[in-house]
């Protein structure tokens, strides 16, 4: 199977992220992914061609460059720019992903996802919850914290989660510090509380990232378990196969 690749910028093409996408006859599934607080590492190239090497034509949009913040990676600058973008720029710039995706010729529109890993899970939580068409939701340890609301984030994803519409599957560690085990208590019941298929991953070690080998809270053993289980769900859930190549 040969994979095809190509980095966007937003100056030279409206758009900025990394594209890979496997050569098929035929338009395919895909998958939006939304990376973390550290922006486009070689990290999230990696996982990127891993899903494409699967079969789906994958999307890692440039989240910091599409808000105005172009840069090779967002590892020192990631924290403040969160830290002042309100959410609803969060979900403008991701619904413009949505849609530069859905825009390939080699995307079937009827099959595609939304990954998000850390902050990119949070704000996945609420494209997936005003996006219908999202077909399913991996979320990877998506960032949650125990507060109020505030202008910037006026829509607690507990809440948010309540209103997704297709499966999803969640995956979080025991040793998150990030988002703590009573955190992730309270976003169990509100993936429940929306109907959908539900698979929650929740292991006894792993730390907030221990899929990134580059986070403090790396597990290699997490992250081992948790691909298998992942590749499996959106292959239910796309209901695709390799003959479709």
């Amino acid at each position: 199977m040969q994979i095809i690749e190509r980095s966007f910028g937003t100056k030279s093409d409206g758009i900025g992220g990394f594209l890979a996408y496997p050569e098929r006859k035929t338009p395919g599934p895909s998958l939006l992914l939304i990376h973390p607080k550290s922006g486009i590492t070689d990290y999230i190239k990696i996982e990127t061609r891993k899903f494409a090497k699967l079969g789906y034509s994958t999307f890692a949009i440039n989240v910091f460059e599409q808000l105005g913040y172009p840069a090779a990676t967002h590892i020192e600058s990631g924290s403040q720019i969160q830290a002042k973008t309100p959410d609803s720029e969060f979900t403008r710039v991701l619904t413009e992903g949505w849609r530069f995706l859905l825009s390939q010729p080699h995307v079937d529109r009827q099959r595609v996802a939304v990954c998000g890993y850390c902050m990119g899970g949070r704000i996945a939580i609420h494209l997936v919850a005003a996006t219908p068409e999202a077909r399913a939701f991996v979320g990877y340890y998506p960032t949650v914290r125990d507060e109020p609301a505030t202008p910037l984030r006026p829509v607690h994803p507990s809440q948010a989660a309540r209103k997704i519409r297709c499966p999803s599957i969640i995956l979080y560690g025991a040793d998150d510090v990030t988002t703590v085990v009573p955190v992730q208590e309270k976003m169990w019941e509100a993936f429940r509380a929306n109907g959908q298929r539900l698979e929650w991953h929740f292991f006894p070690f792993g730390g907030h990232g221990y899929v990134d080998p580059g986070a403090v809270g790396y597990h290699a053993h997490a992250a081992e378990l948790s691909w298998p289980l992942v590749v499996d769900f959106l292959e239910r859930e796309l209901q695709w196969s390799s003959s479709h190549f």
